[in-house]
């Protein structure tokens, strides 16, 4: 058996060939470019070693591993990916004072070269590739909801300052009516000193849904008896907020459909469980990725970070600790968001939840239980194929 380790950077990367069975370095750490001919050279050095008895390990980090990745999983190979900080903490346990790439391919073979039952990397697959697009995607959909509130936030502070009174006058906010006024006028002082006419122009709604109670004539008054403040400034940035916040809408909504596509795909049996949408289900399935890699539900409970820590030493045993919060943010964020709905969903889940409130568990703790009840769910039915069935819960 050969062991690889590739370390990635952005120009060039490094490898090494490694016997498992000796330790003995066949090919010694060499560099190649991050370009097609730099992948044909690592691809001929390894040309006179069976495919089946070579894997090859490289750094799960940043984007620079991503070209590389699928030309080996196109060209047939077993290739693992490591946690940068398993790599990192390989070195340090060596005594290691010096970091280089050709040293870190050393570092990763190392890693490579564990026993079965304590491996510390993943088998990444050709088929399976797809979650990485999918991964992606449903993490440009939480960044941008994130950047969307920003947004928003930013929004209410300058509205705030300009024209106090304006959210008093709608029951929502963000409607049509409501950004067609700010991004048009975007400040009491300039609705005061604008006619009827023009005002009711943004009153003039096609197509379905609610009319608003306000009138152009209400809007006005209201305006000339503000106490907002006067400033250019303040009402340049709420247009150009309300510009930006438009577009991501947009971009959100473009990214769900997309997403909504890859799910109707994927056709897994965790949308089966009221309380998971396309988007959340299409976003745990990307983050875990090949549920092969795992052997148990805690394994995916620790992926996720909400394994709570376990700390003992000699008679002491500490019954109240913290989750982990080690791995993906991005699962964690999604288990988070969904549990509630999962809760009211479902009698079982309700049941379990109210029996830790019970217990004296706080209402975040209480739902970090649920979900590890629904990480261990999620993973019998991604392991069977099995639809979710209420009445099998325990």
């Amino acid at each position: 058996m050969k062991i690889v380790g590739i370390d990635v950077g952005k120009n060039s990367h490094h490898f090494c060939v490694m016997d498992k069975e000796t330790g003995d370095l066949n090919v010694s750490p060499s560099s190649f470019s991050n370009t097609k001919e730099g992948f044909d050279f690592l691809i001929n050095s390894l040309k006179q070693y069976s495919k089946k008895s070579v894997l090859l390990g490289m750094e799960d980090t940043g984007h620079y591993h991503i070209a590389l990745l699928k030309f080996l999983l196109g060209n047939g190979y077993t290739v693992a990916l490591i946690n940068p900080k398993t790599t990192d903490l390989a070195r340090k346990m060596e005594g290691g004072i010096t970091k280089n790439d050709k040293l870190d391919t050393i570092t990763i073979c190392d890693v490579l070269d564990t026993p079965e039952r304590k491996k510390q990397y993943r088998i990444t697959k050709v088929d399976r590739f797809d979650l990485y697009e999918q991964r992606q995607l449903t993490r440009h959909h939480h960044n941008l909801k994130e950047e969307l509130n920003t947004h928003c936030n930013r929004l209410q502070k300058s509205i705030d300052l300009v024209f106090p009174e304006f959210n008093t006058l709608f029951s929502s906010n963000y409607g049509v009516v409501y950004m067609s006024l700010l991004k048009t006028f975007g400040s009491a002082e300039a609705i005061a000193s604008t006619d009827i006419r023009t005002l009711r122009k943004c009153f003039e709604i096609k197509g379905r849904g609610n009319r608003i109670s306000l009138t152009p004539e209400k809007l006005k008054d209201c305006a000339k008896n503000s106490i907002g403040i006067s400033s250019e400034v303040e009402t340049l940035q709420i247009k150009h907020l309300v510009s930006q916040i438009t577009l991501i809408k947009e971009q959100i909504a473009e990214i769900d459909k997309k997403i909504e596509e890859f799910s109707i795909k994927n056709n897994s049996p965790i949308l089966t469980i009221p309380g998971i949408s396309h988007f959340s289900g299409t976003s745990i399935l990307a983050e875990l990725g090949d549920i092969g890699n795992y052997s148990k539900p805690s394994q995916i409970i620790k992926f996720a970070g909400v394994a709570p820590y376990h700390y003992e030493s000699s008679q002491y045993n500490a019954q109240h600790t913290a989750i982990t919060k080690k791995g993906s943010k991005y699962l964690r964020k999604t288990l988070y968001q969904i549990i509630l709905p999962v809760i009211n969903y479902n009698p079982v889940f309700k049941k379990y939840y109210q029996s830790k409130i019970s217990q004296g568990k706080g209402h975040r703790c209480a739902q970090g239980h649920c979900i590890r009840k629904l990480l261990r769910i999620i993973y019998h039915l991604l392991e069977t194929g099995q639809s979710f069935d209420p009445a099998l819960l325990r």
